[in-house]
């Protein structure tokens, strides 16, 4: 199967050599008709010179005889009553009459007389103009000829010299074609390459095509599409790492919920069961397993609570409620409240008396969190801390590693994963997400086994 380049070049090659055909057809017929014309005028424009010369011409025969030597041109002068006066190239004694002949008849009606005939005399082709003239009170008629063959050798000649003129151009024109074709063959295989490469999803593949403005305009629209999917790939490749973080996020709720709630859960179970199975249980360790089984079930209604509260900062469904409150008093009631959870512990509460005009519970939850973090993870006194409108939580436990800094804050992640309890690793990310909605941002300050500083800006929730 031919390729698009070899077709419009065998095209071209066909067309071009048909036009030059029938163009050269038209030429030979044009031409031999010119080249006749142009020696019938020729052999006009000769006897007119004759008749100026007969006047002074005694010697007939000798005077057609130097003319035919000069001029190659058969003469003959015929009188009146068609006898032949005077031949130059055959012996007028036996030459026919000539007064029927076509072209001394017309020569009586017009000024010139031409024919193209078989001479039978000397057996060639010739062309005969003949013209009546008044010599010495006669009226004798002045007749030339030339050959035929002569005439279309001088058109071969020609029409040879015009054949190899046409031969350099067919042979020209099929090097501009094949220049042509080398060039098509570049742009194309620009294209093609270029679309091999986008198929292996290279889109900065670089096509170049440099010779045809109909493929420049195809490259450039094909550029456009490859910036289209390029952009239409990377939208895949987020949805599908969307898609991905959704996944991992549910299997990581599944998995937090699970184990977050198989510990209370199974309290509640055991509990109840002993319960049942011991009728006789005595009433102080029946209220005792009581309030352990009301104890974890409000475990699970805390942890229920902090997921529920993460999916609405998720989704931006958290709505604040301003008001005033003191700073101070708020530390405080947060500290009295731990105090209780961490009988053992001291949370020492260094703030001043600064008036607040935000969501309370919501800056209340985030203290809850940092505060209970901060004795979780720490042995000694756990510090509330506020300076240069900033509010610090401050411990002394294990810290955190520099390369764990950066994912504390994610949901789920928690730093040692066997030892939260009621956590589900959402407490960092549900503090940032809501002093986010605050107009503040939690900053991190730790060193490994030395210990954490969580702390965080009220600019925005000074009352003005």
């Amino acid at each position: 199967m031919l390729k698009i380049h070899q077709i419009f070049i065998l095209k071209f090659l066909l067309l071009f050599i048909g036009s030059l055909l029938v163009t050269s057809i038209i030429s030979y017929v044009a031409l031999k008709s010119i080249i006749i014309e142009h020696n019938k005028n020729n052999l006009k424009n000769a006897i007119e010179l004759m008749q100026l010369e007969l006047q002074n011409i005694h010697n007939l025969d000798k005077y057609v005889s130097q003319v035919h030597e000069k001029t190659s041109l058969r003469v003959t002068l015929i009188n009146s009553d068609g006898v032949v006066l005077a031949e130059s190239n055959a012996d007028k004694k036996e030459m026919d009459n000539h007064g029927s002949r076509y072209e001394i008849m017309q020569a009586n009606s017009q000024e010139f007389a031409t024919i193209t005939r078989y001479s039978k005399t000397l057996k060639v082709d010739f062309l005969y103009v003949a013209k009546k003239i008044v010599f010495n009170d006669e009226k004798i008629y002045i007749r030339l000829s030339m050959s035929l063959a002569q005439i279309m050798d001088d058109f071969y000649s020609l029409w040879q010299k015009l054949f190899f003129v046409f031969i350099g151009i067919v042979l020209l024109a099929s090097y501009i074609s094949r220049v042509m074709s080398q060039k098509i063959v570049y742009d194309i295989s620009q294209i093609t390459t270029y679309l091999d490469e986008i198929s292996n999803k290279n889109y900065k593949a670089v096509v170049k095509t440099k010779y045809f403005y109909e493929f420049l305009q195809i490259s450039l629209l094909l550029k456009n599409l490859v910036k289209q999917l390029s952009k239409n790939d990377k939208k895949k490749i987020k949805n599908i790492a969307k898609l991905r973080l959704i996944n991992k996020q549910r299997n990581d709720i599944l998995s937090a919920m699970s184990h977050e709630f198989k510990n209370p859960i199974a309290s509640i179970m055991g509990y109840a069961q002993t319960i049942q199975e011991d009728s006789d249980m005595p009433p102080k360790i029946r209220d005792k397993f009581l309030a352990k089984i009301s104890s974890n079930g409000d475990k699970i209604s805390k942890m229920l609570d902090r997921l529920a509260l993460s999916v609405k900062l998720d989704n931006g469904d958290l709505n604040i409620k301003t008001s005033e409150f003191e700073l101070k008093t708020l530390c405080n009631e947060v500290a009295s409240n731990l105090a209780l959870k961490y009988r053992n512990r001291e949370i020492i509460v260094e703030v001043d008396e600064v008036v607040l005009f935000t969501d309370k519970t919501m800056l209340e939850l985030v203290l809850i969190n940092l505060v209970d973090n901060a004795l979780k993870y720490s042995n000694g006194d756990v510090k509330i801390i506020f300076y240069d409108n900033k509010l610090m939580v401050e411990d002394n436990g294990v810290g955190i590693k520099e390369e764990e800094l950066k994912k504390v804050t994610s949901k789920f992640y928690r730093v040692d994963k066997n030892s939260w309890d009621n956590s589900m690793g959402i407490g960092l990310s549900m503090v940032s997400y809501i002093l986010k909605s605050l107009n503040s941002s939690l900053e991190i300050e730790s060193e490994f086994g030395v210990g954490s500083k969580f702390s965080f800006s009220v600019n925005e929730m000074l009352k003005s």
